[in-house]
């Protein structure tokens, strides 16, 4: 018996399965921290401070879904919290300076996320652009029109009706979160119980390779930045809705958040593993720490360098995972 097979004999099992399974080690670290969490801060388990990490969660977790998608495909999209922000904007827009009906006005809001992510698929399909070069550009046009729209001025008179979908409770769970966990249902049983997630777990993991199998690789990719469009266009409505403005500032912070959440989640930076899952795990596990970080009076500035941290950290141990993963199968 080689020297490698005895090490591997010898490593314990629960080190082997945490290795193994990304999800049962975000799991077990999102556990620790809660627990830990409430041990050292008398107000952690409050019932107004769950509700409070469970409704900020469920904004920046529906980005965490489109991110975590498009990664499983080896793209990535920056320009996903300009969407959430240019949608959530031009709702406002619509409802109070155009008069539409809400319900009307949400739903063409809607229509554009879904055509700004369907504009950035087709620009990464048809031209064959990088899309994290790609969406750098994009997301610094539609930050722009922002800006442009409303002179970096807050749109208010926002209807008291759909207020209820960001700041409403439903048995003492906030609306947005229970929004939020309805799409992730949806997207779990897209990508584990239909073709479509097994293509896009192909393509991630070779996508020459999925074209010589017959898979419209372009079309799934198309498909995947449309819904992620869709997706950020509903977190930015229903921040709208959570603080009964437009505000121009909405989606600045869902860049780097969401892809650390998918990357702590297992989800790997180079496509094919991983799962939305485990990306709302490992979105948890920041809402926690940043939720500590307010508990504990520090300043709110420093949740920037505390998300920037979690980044570096994160894709460190992606690549120290992965690395392992590939020894211990040779």
């Amino acid at each position: 018996m080689s020297t490698e097979h005895s090490a591997q004999t010898r490593r314990p099992p629960a080190l082997t399965l945490l290795m193994r399974n990304p999800l049962a080690g975000v799991f077990v670290a999102l556990v620790a921290i809660f627990a830990i969490s409430a041990v050292i801060s008398p107000y952690f388990l409050s019932g107004y401070n769950m509700s409070v990490i469970a409704r900020g969660l469920a904004f920046v977790g529906l980005v965490t879904i489109a991110q975590s998608s498009l990664m499983i495909l080896g793209e990535l999209d920056l320009s996903l919290g300009t969407i959430g922000g240019l949608c959530g904007v031009v709702s406002g827009m619509l409802m109070v300076q155009a008069g539409l009906p809400a319900p009307m006005a949400l739903i063409l809001a809607l229509c554009l996320g879904l055509a700004l992510g369907f504009l950035n698929g087709l620009l990464v399909t048809v031209l064959g652009l990088h899309s994290l070069v790609l969406t750098i550009g994009t997301a610094g046009i539609y930050g722009g029109a922002i800006l442009v729209l409303t002179k970096g001025v807050a749109i208010t008179g926002i209807p008291a009706g759909i207020q209820f979908l960001g700041r409403g409770d439903v048995l003492g769970v906030p609306v947005p979160f229970l929004i939020m966990l309805a799409v992730l249902a949806i997207a779990l049983f897209l990508s584990l119980k239909t073709p479509m997630g097994r293509y896009m777990y192909a393509i991630g993991n070779n996508p020459a390779a999925a074209r010589m199998l017959g898979i419209r690789v372009d079309r799934i990719r198309l498909l995947v930045f449309t819904l992620a469009g869709m997706l950020s266009a509903l977190a930015g409505l229903l921040m709208v809705a959570r603080l009964g403005t437009a505000q121009p500032s909405i989606g600045q912070t869902w860049v780097l958040a969401p892809i650390a959440a998918a990357v702590i989640g297992g989800v790997a930076t180079t496509g094919g593993v991983g799962s939305p899952l485990g990306a709302i795990f490992g979105a948890g596990i920041i809402a926690i720490i940043e939720n500590i970080i307010v508990l504990f009076g520090v300043s709110p500035y420093w949740q920037g360098v505390v998300s920037g941290v979690i980044v570096v950290l994160a894709i460190s141990f992606d690549a120290l995972s992965r690395r392992y993963l590939r020894r211990d199968g040779a």
